[in-house]
């Protein structure tokens, strides 16, 4: 009982945090023409209201694809319709074709906030207390501290209530697909991820961990037996997921070859704004774009992101085990982040949501990857206006989670899980003992360096001649830290000598 007293005051503060957050400023506020992604995300109630279905992806007369036009898959579409019944009902400006363009006004704020909230506290906080409830082997404060740091983790919370999105609702669907798998409820997990692909196409980042887990589970039952049964409803599951989601878009091909256009516009380029992954933090020293043919260009970053998620995956798919899936699932779209063609850097939130689902095994590296997450949006908030926002809500989550987990005293190789990887090295250099001291002393130069770069961000102009400075820095020092983590997740899951037993895994 009082476990759940507990977790219900943890829900609560979380509630609080966010509608605090979504009081202040939003993307695009006041800014004509094209506003921001709280004004897309309007617009996208207002076309599907008032235009049918086959017209939702195609640039008509009413429906001009340059103005923030649909660029995600029908569930994306299907929720903003729902949002617009209920708008229609409260003031039908707000959803008024052509006319309503623009529109602004404090009710209309209230309800756009509303409904990023409720989708909360229907698809992501219940998946998140359920996750932390039924963690085993693990205490109930820890529970109780991993459910806070969790819900207090400032990057999806800036992004979905200041920016203005709603990635908790493919980001919860996908989380309840991992804790239908850790309860061997396959068919489940199977249909919760479909529904996190068909409602943002950046979910596929998650795809290769969930279908090699799955398939290693088959391989293990045996493909000709029960694994051949299971594979088969698997296939089933997933298939029949998506004619669902898609069948009104099914009457025609030219339909779906539209929407799958709008879905993954190649033509975009390499990567947007001033996003922390590879391909952007080497432009300051090569402009790619420039020098490199598009397709080239396609082709690279494809070879880069298959050669880099090869070892997890591989390892996976013979050793499937749940600690394992979890690690996967932060490697794999980590891999997907820094490599991939078409990144945005609020893509980071893919990778943030496998690191808090194991942020009670690694407490450290966790907070500390989720700090850096954070960070790596500071261009995106700055320009947002929500540097006290972003500022109040990371020093609170760092506050809990030192707190919480006592990270700084979770410093030995055990608490790193790199304790075969140490016996590994001690093999060749029988004195080598440096992981506890070398991490701890990253970690503190690594808050330092984003304190300083915060600041010099928020106080100073850039020289004329160099515009980017700041943004450019932000994005370098962040990938430069992704890619240490990189390693660092690779190393423990290749080094993982447990195959799944003796680890804290979900009942």
């Amino acid at each position: 009982m009082e476990k759940w007293s507990l977790m219900t005051v943890t829900v609560l503060l979380g509630l609080i945090v966010r509608w605090s957050i979504s009081l202040g400023s939003y993307s695009g506020a006041g800014k004509p023409p094209m506003y921001g992604d709280y004004e897309a995300q309007r617009h996208w109630q207002e076309i599907t209201y008032n235009l049918p279905i086959k017209q939702w992806y195609f640039n008509t007369s009413d429906n001009n694809l340059q103005y923030w036009g649909l660029d995600y898959p029908p569930l994306t579409a299907y929720h903003s319709l729902l949002c617009a019944y209920v708008a229609k009902l409260i003031n039908p400006n707000w959803i008024a074709l052509h006319t309503s363009r623009g529109y602004e006004s404090q009710p209309h704020k209230l309800f756009m906030r509303a409904t990023v909230l409720i989708a909360d506290l229907l698809v992501y906080i219940p998946a998140v207390i359920l996750y932390c409830c039924c963690l085993k082997e693990t205490s109930t404060k820890k529970k109780i501290s991993s459910a806070l740091c969790i819900l207090l983790y400032p990057g999806l919370i800036l992004i979905d209530y200041g920016h203005f999105q709603y990635n908790s609702v493919s980001l919860g669907f996908a989380l309840w697909g991992v804790l239908y798998l850790s309860y061997n409820w396959d068919l489940l997990g199977s249909l919760a991820f479909c529904l996190a692909i068909n409602y943002k196409q950046m979910e596929l980042y998650h795809a290769l961990p969930f279908f090699l887990f799955l398939l290693g589970k088959c391989f293990q039952k045996g493909l000709t037996g029960k694994g051949l049964v299971l594979l088969v409803k698997l296939a089933f599951t997933v298939v029949a997921s998506f004619a669902i989601c898609w069948l009104p878009f099914c009457t025609e091909v030219e339909q779906i070859l539209q929407v799958l256009r709008r879905l993954f516009p190649i033509d975009r380029g390499l990567f947007e704004d001033k996003v922390a992954n590879v391909w952007c933090s080497l432009s300051v020293l090569i402009k790619i774009k420039n020098v490199v043919s598009p397709q080239i260009q396609l082709k690279l970053s494809f070879a880069f992101t298959f050669l880099s998620l090869l070892p997890a995956c591989i390892k996976l798919t013979l050793q499937p085990s749940l600690r394992g899936f979890k690690f996967a699932l932060a490697s794999c779209a980590l891999s997907f982040f820094l490599f991939s063609f078409q990144v945005h850097e609020k893509s980071i939130l893919l990778v943030s949501l496998p690191v808090c689902l194991i942020i009670n095994e690694i407490p450290l590296m966790a907070t500390w990857f989720l700090l850096v997450s954070t960070f790596s949006l500071l261009p995106l908030l700055l320009k947002d206006g929500l540097l006290l926002a972003y500022v109040v809500t990371t020093l609170a989550f760092l506050t809990v989670c030192v707190t919480s987990f006592s990270i700084f005293e979770k410093t030995s190789e055990e608490d790193l899980q790199l304790k075969s990887l140490s016996l590994s090295i001690r093999g060749y250099m029988p004195s080598f003992k440096a992981f506890p001291k070398v991490i701890k002393s990253l970690f503190l130069v690594s808050l330092t360096l984003m304190g300083i770069l915060t600041l010099m961000s928020a106080t100073l102009n850039p020289p004329q001649r160099l515009p980017d400075l700041f943004p450019m820095s932000v994005s370098v020092v962040s990938c430069l830290h992704f890619l240490f983590f990189f390693m660092y997740f690779n190393a423990v899951i290749l080094w993982d000598s447990r195959n799944g037993q003796n680890q804290k895994k979900i009942n």
